[in-house]
C-alpha cells in the first residue's frame, strides 16, 4: 500500500496525517494488498492502539488508512471500505475550561509583556494564528473592527501563512478598551505591516514553560493564589463567556468565534448558555408583570 500524499490540505493540517503514516499506519498496513484487509482487523489494530494513545490519536490514525481506502472504493479497487463503521474511541473536551473574570483579565494584561495582545484575545476570541497574522490594513478604527482574513500557523520550525480556519474571513468587533493599545501598536506601521511585534515577522507562540505568558500568569498567582493556570488559547473561552454573560446570542457568538455552525457553538459552550437561560426566564417574567399590570384578567405574576 502506497502512502497518501496530501496536496490540498494546509501544512498545518497534512503535517499530522504525514506522521499519523510514518507513526502508526505504515508499519501495519503499509505492506498489505488491500483486497486482503477486514473489518475485524482493522477493529482490532484500533483498540490495540487505542490501549497505548490518545482517542486523539487514534482517530487520526484511523482517518489516515480509512482515506486510502476510500479511494480504492472510488477507483473500484475494493467493493467497500474495510474500515469504515468500526467502533472508534470517544474524544473527550476538556472538562475544566478557564474563564476569566473582566478583573482577572486585565490583571493579566497588566503583568503582561504585551498588554494589548492579551486584551485582544479576552475581548475577541480570535485564535492566536489569527492575532498574529493581523496586519495594519486589517483594523477599521472607525467601526471598531478587526477583518480577520490570514492564519499564521507554526509547523515544526517554520510559520506558514495561510487562510483562516474554514477558509471563510469574518469580521469581529472589538471593544472602545481597545483602540488606544491597538493604535498604538500600529504606530509608525504601513498597511501591510504586521499589528503585533516589530511589523516584519510573525511572532511565535509564547514558550509554554518560560515564555512571557507563563510568566505573566505566575506573577498574577503570585499576587492572587486563586488566580487560574491557564494558555493563552484558553483567552478564546474567556472571550466567549463575557460575550455569552453581556447578553451575545449563540449566533453573535459563533460569528465571532469563526465557528462552522451555530450547533458547533452550542456544543463547545453550552453550559454557558445554560446558565444565561436563567437571566432569559427572568427578564421574561419582568416583561410578563409589566405587561399585565391594570389588566383585571391577568394571571397573578406576583
Amino acid at each position: 500500500m502506497a502512502a497518501l500524499e496530501v496536496l490540498v490540505l494546509k501544512p498545518s493540517s497534512s503535517k499530522p496525517l504525514e506522521v499519523a503514516w510514518g507513526v502508526h499506519v505504515s508499519e501495519r498496513w503499509g505492506h498489505r494488498e488491500i483486497s486482503t484487509i477486514v473489518p475485524s482487523e482493522v477493529q482490532v489494530w484500533v483498540s490495540e492502539l487505542a490501549g497505548r494513545r490518545s482517542p486523539s490519536v487514534v482517530i487520526r490514525a484511523h482517518g489516515v488508512l480509512a482515506g486510502i481506502l476510500d479511494m480504492a472504493v472510488i477507483d473500484r479497487r475494493l467493493p467497500r471500505n474495510p474500515a469504515r463503521g468500526v467502533k472508534l474511541p470517544r474524544k473527550t473536551g476538556k472538562l475544566n475550561r478557564v474563564y476569566l473574570s473582566h478583573d482577572q483579565v486585565h490583571t493579566l494584561a497588566g503583568l503582561s509583556a504585551h498588554p494589548t495582545l492579551v486584551l485582544c484575545l479576552a475581548y475577541t476570541g480570535i485564535r492566536w494564528g489569527e492575532v498574529t497574522a493581523l496586519r495594519v490594513r486589517h483594523i477599521n478604527f472607525l467601526r471598531r473592527r478587526l477583518n480577520v482574513e490570514e492564519n499564521a500557523v507554526k509547523v515544526g520550525a517554520i510559520i506558514h501563512l495561510g487562510t483562516t480556519k474554514g477558509h471563510e474571513r469574518r469580521s469581529v468587533p472589538y471593544p472602545e478598551l481597545l483602540s488606544a493599545g491597538l493604535a498604538e501598536q500600529c504606530a509608525d506601521k504601513g498597511p501591510t505591516q504586521l499589528v503585533f511585534g516589530g511589523g516584519t515577522f510573525h511572532m511565535k507562540s509564547p514558550d509554554s514553560v518560560d515564555g512571557w505568558f507563563v510568566n505573566a500568569v505566575r506573577r498574577a498567582q503570585q499576587a492572587n493564589p486563586d488566580f487560574p493556570f491557564l494558555t493563552p488559547h484558553d483567552l478564546r473561552h474567556t472571550a466567549a463567556s463575557l460575550a455569552i454573560s453581556s447578553g451575545a446570542n449563540v449566533k453573535a457568538v459563533q460569528r465571532m468565534l469563526g465557528h462552522a455552525s451555530a450547533a458547533m457553538t452550542l456544543d463547545t459552550y453550552g453550559d454557558l448558555f445554560d446558565d444565561d437561560l436563567e437571566l432569559v426566564a427572568a427578564k421574561m417574567q419582568d416583561a410578563a408583570r409589566e405587561a399585565s399590570v391594570g389588566k383585571s384578567w391577568a394571571i397573578n405574576l406576583a
